[in-house]
């Protein structure tokens, strides 16, 4: 079966989270989702641009729509949350017709609606499948403990995202379980890491942060994955802020859940970036490099 979507990769994963957009290209290929590259995409605006004027915001987000359409496809995939809602609120605001002639005013070609937009993750639990994920796992990550943190925007607002619950999400759990992972009981899943408020709140932010990571060690969890470049920033290059504000020296690493989905899938680290992570997943990758030892029997992780 093949999937097909026009591509959103957003800043960040041509920038900062050039890893995830790697894992998101190297998993599509083995799961034969086709992405179609969206031409001359430009910033969807991200958290400012609609602080200072909704009009602007909704026309950045809104030329990307139109040069989606420009790729024969009907629905545009993202892996970013923030891109994801900026899409989908400017294609919202724009069934208003006195809204949408004034944003289309700052457009070079209007648009009229019809483009529909997803998380790469819903591509995944949905489009894919938990069975045909499962059934194409060819190296098992064999009860690797793992805290499934989803942030701010994965899910919320309810009524713009339209996936899973806002307030226990379990996707990103399923899906990991069916690569083989164990997913941990996490209940900060949804709590906030301080998104682009590192910049102005840098007092705050590391103790969100710190938080986060200790609730997922208390957990027993090894590794926290994430769906979202700016929490997986915040969670891992911030990681010596953190340290230095809280004083505890967590050693979690920090993955995206695309990276553990391409090492379930067999395919190549060189693909996957696992070598751009600040810290290090040397321990997680050893571990299941013995768990899928052939010449032993498979022990979990733990």
């Amino acid at each position: 079966m093949s999937l097909r979507f026009a591509y959103y990769p957003g800043c960040s994963q041509v920038a900062s989270s050039a890893e995830y957009d790697a894992s998101v290209r190297s998993v599509s290929r083995a799961l034969n989702i086709e992405l179609v590259d969206i031409p001359d995409w430009t910033c969807c605006g991200s958290t400012p641009a609609h602080n200072i004027d909704p009009r602007l915001s909704a026309a950045l987000s809104a030329r990307n729509l139109v040069q989606a359409k420009a790729t024969g496809q009907d629905m545009i995939t993202t892996p970013c949350p923030s891109c994801l809602a900026n899409l989908r609120n400017a294609d919202h605001k724009m069934e208003s017709p006195e809204f949408a002639a004034r944003v289309n005013r700052l457009l070079d070609e209007p648009y009229g609606g019809g483009m529909g937009a997803t998380s790469f993750l819903q591509v995944i639990f949905e489009g894919v499948g938990l069975e045909r994920l499962a059934r194409e796992v060819v190296r098992p990550l064999a009860g690797l403990k793992v805290a499934a943190y989803y942030g701010c925007l994965t899910t919320r607002p309810a009524g713009l995202m339209a996936f899973d619950d806002e307030e226990n999400p379990t996707s990103m759990d399923k899906v990991l379980e069916a690569c083989g992972a164990k997913a941990v009981e996490f209940p900060f899943k949804t709590e906030c890491c301080g998104a682009s408020m590192a910049t102005s709140c840098r007092d705050s932010v590391p103790l969100l942060g710190g938080r986060i990571l200790e609730m997922a060690k208390s957990a027993g969890a090894q590794a926290v994955v994430v769906a979202c470049p700016l929490c997986q920033l915040n969670l891992d290059m911030r990681r010596s802020q953190i340290t230095a504000k809280t004083g505890e020296g967590n050693t979690l690493p920090v993955f995206y859940f695309t990276q553990l989905i391409g090492l379930a899938l067999g395919r190549p680290e060189s693909e996957l970036g696992l070598d751009k992570l600040c810290v290090s997943p040397a321990a997680v990758l050893e571990c299941l490099s013995k768990a899928a030892n052939p010449l032993k029997e498979p022990q979990p992780c733990a």
